[in-house]
């Protein structure tokens, strides 16, 4: 998709984690495209919004999400077969309470967990829950832009993936073998809710307000790509 439009393009924007090198058209930014969305000067969140879902407020509560594989990035990579999800749902849910959001459909023994709020709310559920264990990069990294520390479990990789997990945010697991145990081992921290958000609050210090940046970006382009060039600093102006 970038080598499509890449020639008909002045500048490409990227964080400064990504892995490809685009050549002189490329800016970087010290951020992640979720916190163009996800950053606390511009999204608050309803930490409430799975209170009157779950049954037990005294148990810790888990969100997995499974992905349809049917993405053009899905294309050869892997997570989570059948077995494996019921294996690791039941060993969690026996303790905890379990949410599931899934792409696909569910058996009958998992889709008694299917999340059932609106879709525009899954970041407010991000936000309530103690762990998020899924397939999906992108709800891996927003889980890291709230402070809820994640699983990911995925044979893709990712520049934002493996700096969030630098930042001790994220757990990548390429294969299934060790993720129940390390979900149980999150679990059994009793401060763990608190432990993340202080890793979260390191990580975000030392990144910019990336909608901030990509209003003035644009606002005041071209002036703004010849600052950039100049002066890469500047975008931290924009904290």
């Amino acid at each position: 998709q970038v080598n499509l439009y890449k020639p008909f393009t002045d500048v490409i924007l990227t964080s400064d984690v990504f892995h490809r090198d685009l050549g002189k058209k490329q800016i970087k930014y010290s951020g992640f495209h979720e916190l163009a969305y996800l950053h606390p000067n511009h999204f608050t969140f309803d930490k409430d919004i799975l209170s009157s879902l779950v049954t037990n407020p005294n148990k810790k509560t888990i969100l997995f999400r499974f992905v349809s594989w049917n993405a053009t990035h899905d294309i050869g990579q892997r997570g989570f077969i059948l077995s494996d999800k019921l294996r690791v749902v039941k060993k969690i849910a026996d303790t905890h309470n379990v949410f599931i959001s899934s792409e696909s459909s569910l058996p009958a023994e998992l889709d008694k967990y299917r999340l059932t709020t609106n879709p525009e709310q899954i970041h407010d559920v991000m936000s309530y829950v103690d762990l998020f264990i899924g397939e999906g990069a992108t709800m891996a990294s927003e889980c890291a832009m709230i402070g809820t520390p994640a699983i990911y479990v995925n044979t893709m990789e990712a520049g934002s993936i493996d700096d969030q997990e630098k930042s001790g945010l994220i757990f990548h697991f390429r294969k299934v073998e060790g993720v129940l145990e390390k979900a149980l081992e999150i679990l059994s921290q009793k401060d763990s809710k608190d432990y993340f958000y202080s890793n979260y609050k390191k990580m975000i210090s030392k990144k910019i307000d990336v909608t901030a940046f990509l209003v003035w970006f644009v606002e005041n382009y071209p002036t703004s790509k010849q600052i950039m060039k100049e002066n890469p600093d500047y975008q931290y102006n924009f904290k």
